[in-house]
């Protein structure tokens, strides 16, 4: 244990969140997400980090506490799109509960991507976290910014 790191970063996500260096991402999905084909799918495996028991709007308050959130880019925060969602369709509810807690800490909502782009950017990301997230489109891909001087 350390003072000041929030519980639930693991020490290998501890390390692949410090070994990230400015625009690389963080996917943190969902139970159903297919995270291991995702990440042997690229051209060198990416790591799986496992965080089976904790629901995906969790593990983003834990991430946020130390992760930069890019703020040179105009989507740095990144949400799978609903399939076939009605224009005027309130957003699923992991979704909303993202959003509350970026608005919390004044970062931008997340930006739906389709879903086939949500997971070729995911098959690109530096790791995937997968949760135990059982709502649906508890999808996120964050991309790392710098610590200013």
């Amino acid at each position: 244990m350390l003072k000041g790191i929030h519980p639930f970063l693991t020490p290998d996500l501890l390390r692949s969140m410090a070994e990230m260096g400015h625009g690389d991402t963080l996917v943190l999905a969902d139970a159903n997400f297919p995270a291991a084909a995702l990440a042997a799918s690229s051209a060198g495996t990416r790591p799986v980090l496992r965080l089976a028991g904790l629901a995906a709007d969790a593990v983003l308050e834990a991430v946020l506490t130390l992760l930069p959130i890019d703020d040179f880019i105009e989507a740095p925060i990144r949400c799978m799109a609903v399939v076939d969602a009605a224009p005027d369709a309130p957003p699923p509810e992991a979704v909303a509960a993202f959003t509350a807690i970026l608005a919390s800490r004044g970062l931008p909502a997340p930006a739906p991507l389709d879903r086939f782009a949500f997971y070729a950017e995911a098959a690109r990301a530096f790791a995937i976290v997968q949760t135990g997230e059982r709502r649906l489109y508890g999808n996120l891909i964050l991309t790392k910014g710098v610590i200013r001087p």
